[in-house]
This record gives C-alpha cells, sequence and structure tokens, in this order.
C-alpha cells in the first residue's frame, strides 16, 4: 500500500491542493492521518480502483490551441462591434 502526501498527489494528477482535499473530506479518496513531528499530516493511500475513478472524474482545460482560436474569433468580434458603433455615431451625427 503506497502513500502519497496531498501535495504531490495534487502535483501528480495537476490537481489545485484545495480540490484534493475537497476529494479526501468527501472520501473519494482513501487517506490516513499520521502525526509526524508534533503535526498531523494527511496521506492519501493509492490503490489501483480509486485512481481509476479519479482519472475518470477530473476535466483538464482544453488545450492552448482551442484558446488562441476562441481568442481569434473575440478578436474579430470586437472588430464588428467597434464598426458597428461608428456607423451609429455617423447615423447620430446626420440626425443632429
Amino acid at each position: 500500500m503506497e502513500k502519497m502526501s496531498i501535495k504531490a498527489y495534487a502535483v501528480k494528477h495537476k490537481l489545485s491542493i484545495f480540490n484534493v482535499m475537497k476529494m479526501v473530506k468527501s472520501k473519494k479518496l482513501k487517506s490516513v492521518e499520521i502525526t509526524e513531528e508534533g503535526k498531523k499530516n494527511i496521506y492519501i493511500i493509492l490503490d489501483n480502483e480509486t485512481e481509476e475513478e479519479v482519472e475518470k472524474s477530473i476535466v483538464y482545460h482544453e488545450d492552448e490551441t482551442s484558446d488562441a482560436s476562441e481568442i481569434a474569433f473575440l478578436k474579430k468580434e470586437v472588430e464588428l462591434l467597434k464598426l458597428e458603433i461608428e456607423e451609429i455615431k455617423r447615423h447620430i451625427l446626420l440626425l443632429s
């Protein structure tokens, strides 16, 4: 039975320490509390079943290429909005 600290587990699965703590508190991860040098440390007990469940439940952020395409799309939208604002300004000036 292998044990891993919360921080090491978070790094391994690319999660925040906060999310790993939530998983421990909600009993999604098996853990044990060990007192070392007067401090209580929580260690996660690794087993294959739990690891498979965790891997399935983790939602990873989309890759950067989709972020870049989204940014490009938004920049085009901003340009279109700027043009539309200019047309409205011209129209208002003509009416007054």
